[in-house]
This record gives C-alpha cells, structure tokens and sequence, in this order.
C-alpha cells in the first residue's frame, strides 16, 4: 500500500537561483518510481505517494535521483501525511495562524532541537520575533514580516541546523493537498 508524503525542496526558485519548473519537478519523481506528484506553489512543496520509503530513506533517494536528474544538489525535507497533520495541530501560535497567517513560518528540520539551542537561537535574536519548536519543526513569528527581519535564514541554520521554511498559508494548502 502506498502512503502519502509531503516534500518540500531547500532554496529553488528563490532569487533566480537552482531554478526548476514543477512540471520537470514531477516528472523527476514519477521517473524515480514515485505515485501521483503534484507540485504546489513554485517553492518546491510536493505531495506523492510511496510504495517503500519512508522518512530518511526516501529525503536521500530524492535528492540523489532528482538532484542527478535535474544536475544540482538539492535538500529534501519529508514528512508523512499523518506527521504533516500533527505539525498543524503542534503549532504554538494560534492565533497568529488565524490573524496573520504570512507572518507565522514553520521552520523544517531534520531532527527535534534541544531546549538549549531554542534558547540559544531566541536569545541571538534582536527583534520581535518569537520561536517555539514541536518535534522537527520549529514555529516562528515574525510580527513584520520576515523581509526587514534580522533573523535571516542564515542565523537560522547556524543555531537549528540546515533547515527549509513555509508560511502558515502555505502550511494550509498542502494539507489541503493531502485530501
């Protein structure tokens, strides 16, 4: 039986950098031996199904055969449609979901950070911005905007490890995705 996940893509498409059509996107995983690939956004989000793979094993089996494929190195961030709902419900700060959903950022991960580099990475920061994290994920509020932001994607990995961010509002549309 084949299970669905979500993959979200680190840094393609963004400034005109490691640029990749989503329709080149799903042929790659459909190529691979992958079910169903529908592409969201032009960020890189996808939703697929798998017969075998899960976790880990399918994020390296991405990356070595779209990044071969496509002739770059890309990072792969997967969760499972049941992780993919509990992330939804994990997230910390709800109202700023219902209220400002572009401004709250669900940071993606590939291990859960310790309560030490969560207050280590809050207490780098010198602005409003407020982290919280829930397994592999960590939770972030940038109350204006993430643009003028001194809590750049580089402070980030520095303190949490290489990870990829989604807005709420894109947090919502894959779930809605996933059916």
């Amino acid at each position: 039986m084949a299970h669905t996940h979500v993959a979200l893509l680190r840094g393609i498409n963004v400034g005109g950098h490691k640029m990749v059509a989503m329709s080149d996107l799903r042929e790659c995983v459909s190529s691979l031996g992958f079910e169903d690939p529908c592409t969201l956004l032009q960020s890189g989000n996808l939703v697929f199904r798998s017969q075998k793979l899960t976790g880990e094993a399918l994020e390296r089996s991405l990356a070595a055969g779209v990044g071969k494929r496509l002739g770059m190195e890309i990072d792969f961030f997967v969760r499972s449609a049941k992780e993919w709902q509990t992330l939804i419900a994990a997230n910390p700060f709800v109202r700023e979901a219902t209220d400002d959903p572009s401004r709250l950022i669900v940071h993606f991960l590939r291990t859960k950070p310790s309560a030490k580099t969560l207050d280590a990475l809050q207490a780098a920061i010198t602005g409003p911005e407020v982290v919280r994290a829930a397994g592999p994920q960590a939770y972030i509020v940038y109350p204006d905007g993430m643009g003028r932001s001194r809590l750049t994607p580089a402070i980030l990995d520095k303190h949490l490890g290489r990870g990829t961010a989604r807005n709420w509002n894109t947090i919502l549309k894959v779930r809605d995705a996933l059916g």
